[in-house]
């Protein structure tokens, strides 16, 4: 029976964003209908590499990228373009800890597998919306910050499930709610809708990296909290802008001591 630890590499390497979306969702179906097996005896995983994606977007400095308001349709066009390409780089995030992480639970497997079919559902939305605007993915440069991440993780499941679900991906609890609002406000209930959808989901995904930073740190007889902040504080301080959203944070496993920590470190405005 073919590896799920196979056919997330596969996943990862495709550099077609719409065959990386066909592997992707038919290897999630294949997992639930067990037709993907992890091998207790699995080799190590191979070092960490690029994954595969097309020759366009161009990868830039995230300080390089141009500021565009969202009261014209190319503004909301770089806009959703920007989260198109997070999306993108999400499914190649959750292929990467299947295929990186092994002996773990059967539960692990199947949460990231179904994080990456809903990465790659979200992408196609978005890319939808971008082609209604007459843009497509691509279109726009974009940075690589997500991924520099993971390259900095690929060590360590714990630093992975605290650093990119717990940081990164929860920014963006934070920030799109007010996206959301100011879609509505120009007049793209479409696009926001989408967002508020994506907004739902994502909540369980970094739920999702909290219940697996959980078990790494009690694997490790370590704190949760205080190790998380330690992480935060030796490599991600600058990741962090607030406000936070207390509400969507709660529901994705932060605590009182955690969110009270991350409110301390907030840069001074």
């Amino acid at each position: 029976m073919p590896s799920l630890h196979a056919a997330a590499a596969d996943c990862l390497a495709a550099s077609d964003p719409d065959e990386k979306l066909r592997l992707t969702h038919a290897a999630a179906a294949a997992f639930r209908r067990g037709e993907l097996t992890v091998p207790a005896s699995a080799p190590p995983p191979s070092p960490i590499r690029a994954p595969g994606r097309p020759a366009r977007p161009q990868l830039i400095s995230p300080r390089d990228l141009p500021q565009r308001g969202l009261g014209s349709p190319q503004g909301r066009a770089a806009f959703l373009h920007a989260v198109a390409h997070i999306e993108f780089n999400a499914v190649n995030l959750a292929w990467d800890a299947v295929y990186r992480f092994r002996g773990m639970p059967a539960a692990f497997y199947a949460d990231w597998v179904g994080v990456a079919d809903d990465e790659a559902r979200h992408f196609s939305l978005l890319q939808q919306r971008l082609a209604s605007l007459g843009q497509a993915y691509g279109d726009f440069d974009a940075h690589n910050g997500l991924w520099e991440m993971a390259e900095q993780t690929a060590d360590s499941c714990l630093r992975r499930m605290a650093l990119v679900p717990r940081v990164l991906e929860a920014r963006g609890l934070d920030v799109t709610p007010g996206m959301i609002t100011r879609l509505r406000q120009a007049g793209d209930a479409d696009s926001a809708d989408v967002l508020a959808l994506i907004l739902d989901e994502e909540v369980a995904h970094v739920a999702a990296g909290t219940r697996w930073f959980h078990w790494c740190c009690e694997r490790e007889g370590l704190a949760p909290g205080r190790e998380f902040i330690r992480l935060v504080r030796e490599v991600a301080r600058g990741s962090l802008r607030g406000p936070f959203n207390r509400a969507a944070r709660r529901e994705a496993g932060f605590d009182d001591f955690e969110m009270a920590e991350l409110e301390s470190m907030e840069p001074a405005r």
